[in-house]
C-alpha cells in the first residue's frame, strides 16, 4: 500500500515515568491516544510488550486496522541514526546499555517500520509544526521532566551531529562547585537543579538546613508537584524555591544563546506548568548573563500544545519518512 492506502501514523512518546502514544492522521490531528507506566518493568522486553499492546488497543478501537504506515518513537538517548537507545539512566530499564529498540519494536508490531529520535527532539519538531515555535528557524526546545532534554533547530533543521546525539544540554555544567552528583555521572548538570526531580530535591534539601515555615513540611515524599502546589497557596518558601530554579535556568540559557543565537527558547514538559513563577526569574538571570547583544532579545515561550501532543506529533513525522 502507498501513504494515501495507509493514512495513518503512530506517534510514541517515552518519558521517564510514563510512555504516551497516539495514532495521527495527515493533518496532525491525534484520532486515539492512551498511556503506559515506563517505570514498571526493569526489563526491556516486558515494557514493550506492554507497549504493543496498548498500541494494539487504541488501533483497534481507532478503526486504524491495516491502516498504519509506521511507528515514529521519541526516547531519551534515541540515537535518530541507528535506531538503538543508548545509556538511558533515567529509565528503569535502560541503564549503561545500548537496546537496539526501533528493532525490537517493529519485531512486536508485526514488522511495521520503526524510526525513532530524542525525545526533545521530537517535541521541537511537533512544536515547529503545530505550536508555539510555528513559522520559527531558529529556536531551541527545552523539556523540563523527570529529566531535562532539549532538542536545538538551526535553520529549520533540527540539530543531530555527526553521531545522532547533538543537543544534551541538561547535562552542561549548571553548578561548577559542590554540584548535585548526576545519574549520568557528572556533578552539577543541569538536570540535577532544573528537572522535576531537581525541584523536589531543591525542596528536601532546603528543608533540611532552615527552620523556615512552609506547608512542605507536613509531607513524606515532596514532589515538584508538591512545591507547585504550596507556590500557588501562596508559601514564600516554595516561591523562593521556583526562583532558585529560573534563575539556574536563566544562566544557562544564557550559555545556549550564545552557541546558536536562537529566535527563542520554547519550554515543555510537566514542570513547565509552573511558568508563572519561573518565566520572571528566568527572564532576569538570562538578560543578565546575556552579551548586551542578546539582551531582551531572547523570547522564553512556553508550549501552546497540550501536554504530550508536541512529542506525539513530532515522533509521529518520522514515520511518514519510513
Amino acid at each position: 500500500m502507498n501513504t494515501l492506502e495507509k493514512p495513518y501514523v503512530v506517534g510514541i512518546d517515552i518519558g521517564g515515568q510514563t510512555t504516551k502514544m497516539g495514532i495521527v492522521d495527515m493533518r496532525g490531528q491525534v484520532l486515539a491516544q492512551t498511556v503506559i507506566r515506563t517505570d514498571t518493568h526493569d526489563d526491556v522486553n516486558l515494557y514493550i510488550d506492554d507497549l504493543s499492546a496498548a498500541l494494539e488497543k487504541i488501533i483497534s478501537e481507532s478503526d486504524s486496522d491495516e491502516k498504519i504506515r509506521g511507528i515514529g518513537v521519541g526516547a531519551p538517548n534515541a540515537n535518530y541514526y541507528t535506531g538503538n537507545i543508548e545509556s538511558a539512566v533515567n529509565i528503569v530499564w535502560g541503564g549503561n546499555r545500548t537496546i537496539p529498540f526501533a528493532k525490537l519494536l517493529s519485531e512486536k508490531a508485526g514488522g511495521l517500520p520503526v524510526a525513532l529520535t530524542n525525545d526533545a527532539n521530537a517535541a521541537a519538531v511537533g512544536e515547529m509544526t503545530y505550536g508555539a515555535a510555528r513559522g520559527m528557524k531558529n529556536f531551541i526546545m527545552i523539556t523540563l521532566g523527570t529529566g531535562v532534554g532539549s532538542g536545538i533547530v538551526i535553520n529549520g533543521e533540527v540539530v543531530y551531529g555527526h553521531d545522532g546525539f547533538a543537543g544534551e544540554l541538561g547535562h552542561t555544567c549548571a553548578v561548577r562547585h559542590n554540584g548535585r552528583l548526576c545519574n549520568c555521572g557528572k556533578t552539577g548538570c543541569l538536570e540535577t537543579y532544573a528537572s522535576a526531580i531537581g525541584v523536589a530535591r531543591t525542596a528536601r534539601e532546603w528543608l533540611e538546613m532552615s527552620d523556615e515555615p512552609s506547608s512542605l513540611r507536613s509531607l513524606d515524599n515532596i514532589s515538584s508537584k508538591d512545591v507547585y502546589d504550596a507556590a500557588k497557596e501562596g508559601d514564600k518558601f516554595a516561591l523562593k524555591i521556583f526562583e532558585f530554579t529560573g534563575k539556574i535556568l536563566g544562566q544557562s540559557f544564557a550559555d545556549f544563546v550564545a552557541f546558536s543565537a536562537p529566535e527563542a527558547i520554547v519550554l515543555f514538559g510537566g514542570l513547565a506548568r509552573a511558568k508563572e513563577y519561573l518565566y520572571q526569574p528566568i527572564m532576569d538571570s538570562m538578560n543578565a548573563n546575556l552579551l548586551p547583544l542578546w539582551r531582551d532579545k531572547i523570547k522564553i515561550v512556553f508550549s501552546q500544545l497540550k501536554e504530550s501532543d508536541a512529542a506525539i506529533l513530532g515522533a509521529s513525522a518520522l514515520a511518514w519518512e519510513l
